[in-house]
């Protein structure tokens, strides 16, 4: 029985580990990592691994990502109520992330730990804009 018919329609397509570190953008190693910490379901013939299109869209939309992490029950960075990683900062401000880093390190932008990570608040990254990035040196 062949990969195609374990998911009933013999139609259905497979691709090789590298075709889908291409489709996802990753690394070939990245794919084959994924596969072994059981987060995308493969398939090993013989010698070559294969998986089918719909679990590797599955692992692609459940993939981690940092802006979907939660904290407490709520998430870490949601721009709805106004909080912002610190690179979502930088962004926000066409600014380095070491930048970000320093002004909340130095007291000059407010940020707040949850967890591992910094936050942000957007009444926080006004006032950092207002009273340091907009201000223009004066020669006297």
């Amino acid at each position: 029985m062949t990969i195609n018919q374990e998911h009933g329609d013999p139609k259905l397509k497979v691709v090789s580990i590298t075709e889908a570190a291409r489709i996802n953008n990753v690394t070939r190693q990245a794919i084959y990592v994924a596969i072994k910490q059981k987060k995308l379901k493969a398939t090993k013939d013989a010698t070559r691994w294969t998986i089918h299109m719909d679990d590797l869209e599955e692992y692609r939309n459940n993939k981690y990502s940092r802006t979907k992490s939660i904290f407490n029950g709520e998430l870490l960075f949601d721009p709805k109520k106004g909080y912002f990683s610190v690179n979502q900062v930088a962004k926000i401000l066409n600014i380095p992330a070491q930048k970000v880093y320093y002004a909340t390190r130095i007291g000059l932008m407010k940020a707040h730990r949850k967890g591992a990570a910094w936050v942000v608040h957007v009444d926080d990254i006004n006032a950092y804009k207002e009273n340091y990035l907009n201000k223009t040196t004066k020669v006297v």
